[in-house]
């Protein structure tokens, strides 16, 4: 079993230009963080540089972009530079830029992509956590139509369906199959507006910095010649035909489902702010970004409760080790050994499975009436798991031994009763050194823990 470590960015890189709704001059820097980081946004303009935890919870407006707050800072128009780092893979990094918001750049993700390829990525030593979906996860908005359903999946894969009511755009989808696609397919994809949109917006203040090069503009209910170069004027761009329908940016469109690929971008930069890679199918109806937010909103809280994900097991798999290899490896036997078989093992992390029986002789006397497994018994499971994992590590297992040295922040969540399948996760959480090993052990019940505790033991060679 293969771990996955956690990136960040080699070296830190800058982009400047316009901001889409405030038309000032922006730079934005991206750089380095360490190990379980995270993203955050400083505004380096403002007294005291302060720093705003790019999560859900900070998204205080979703109107037209999303815009993340802390008290009175605010930044706004992050989506697109947050979609390039977690289709990327990147889990730290520290954005630092000089006013309100993110520069719009050419209305996508692309650049973004761009200098990230070209500064490189770092791989970390802490692993990188997903979160695993294991049942169907669905949001709605009833007013407006949009839904968001997430679905069990080995690895992620998006689909976005979007209905435009225009006869340029009506119903289109767009996929992403696998993130790894996303710098080909989807990075390119740049935002759009209505032609006859643009006028409220200016009227709220909005996209002072828009124009024909940043952004998809649809020109396709008919106005007049007057009215449409009163629009340009306020939008400092050239005069254009009042009779010429159709898409008026100077770039065409790189694919024809452009627009609906820009909102599969948006959904990933707002998935940004969940906080962890999802492995899962998402399928998302006419998407937007308050719809996304509900999402990302929605999904914190999950993780929140099942913040230790239980491992996954199919007891029709092979086992990687079974009853008789953990006796050649252990030396426990009945009624000591409390590993019935090994299903996963990688260099740092070990999963076990154990069986409780209503015939383990440990309920004889805890307790006859209500027979509850002794929470020793749990954390001496787990250091048996861990010490399976140590040993498979080194020539002629079987010779050596592992003593515990240290327990360390033991709990014990809920009862462990006859019936239970115990599912164990060691993992190392150091390098073993010495011939001493420190871990972290869980032991689930389903999908909750119900014990956990760290220690530390020491490998001896058997005399």
């Amino acid at each position: 079993m293969e771990t996955i470590k956690q990136k960040t960015l080699k070296s830190s890189f800058s982009l400047s230009g316009k901001g889409l709704h405030t038309g000032l001059n922006l730079t934005v820097t991206f750089n380095p963080a360490p190990e379980n980081t995270g993203y955050k946004i400083q505004r380096i303009d403002l007294e005291g540089q302060p720093v705003i935890d790019a999560v859900a919870e900070k998204v205080v407006d979703t109107q037209r972009g999303t815009v993340i707050a802390q008290g009175d800072v605010r930044v706004s128009t992050i989506e697109h530079g947050m979609a390039a780092l977690y289709a990327l893979g990147i889990d730290n990094c520290l954005i630092q830029v000089n006013g309100p918001e993110f520069p719009i750049l050419d209305g996508s993700a692309a650049m973004y992509v761009e200098k990230i390829r070209e500064v490189g990525i770092e791989i970390q030593n802490a692993p990188k956590d997903f979160y695993i979906i294991r049942k169907k996860i669905e949001i709605k908005d009833e007013k407006s139509g949009s839904c968001i359903t997430l679905l069990p999946d080995d690895e992620f894969s998006l689909t976005a369906m979007c209905s435009f009511q225009s006869k340029f755009i009506n119903s289109q989808f767009a996929t992403l199959e696998k993130m790894e696609d996303f710098e080909t397919e989807i990075a390119a994809a740049r935002t759009f507006v209505f032609v006859r949109d643009i006028e409220p917006l200016l009227q709220a203040g909005l996209i002072k910095g828009g124009d024909m090069d940043n952004a998809i503009v649809i020109y396709e209910r008919q106005t007049t010649q007057e009215r449409l170069d009163m629009l340009a004027d306020m939008l400092n761009v050239e005069h254009r035909d009042a009779n010429e329908l159709g898409y008026i940016q100077h770039k065409p469109l790189v694919w024809e489902n452009e627009c609906t690929r820009h909102k599969l971008l948006d959904i990933v930069g707002d998935l940004a702010l969940i906080g962890k890679p999802i492995k899962g199918r998402i399928v998302a109806t006419r998407p937007g970004h308050t719809i996304n937010n509900k999402f990302a909103r929605l999904m914190r809280k999950e993780i929140k409760k099942h913040e230790i994900q239980a491992p996954i097991y199919d007891p029709n798999e092979e086992p990687v080790m079974d009853n008789i290899r953990i006796r050649e490896l252990l030396p426990h036997r009945y009624p000591m050994q409390l590993v019935d078989k090994v299903i996963s093992i990688g260099p740092t992390t070990i999963i076990g499975v154990k069986n409780v029986t209503a015939n383990e002789p440990f309920f004889t006397g805890h307790f006859p009436e209500e027979p509850v497994m002794p929470g020793v018994l749990q954390v001496e499971a787990m250091a048996q798991c861990g010490g399976l994992l140590v040993l498979s590590q080194v020539e002629e297992p079987e010779r050596w031994s592992t003593y515990f040295m240290r327990i360390e922040e033991v709990k014990f969540r809920q009862k462990v009763v006859p019936g239970d399948t115990l599912l164990f996760r060691v993992e190392l959480l150091h390098p073993v050194r010495h011939g001493v090993s420190s871990m972290k052990g869980y032991v689930f019940v389903g999908d909750h823990v119900v014990s956990e505790a760290s220690f530390t033991a020491q490998i001896v060679k058997n005399k």
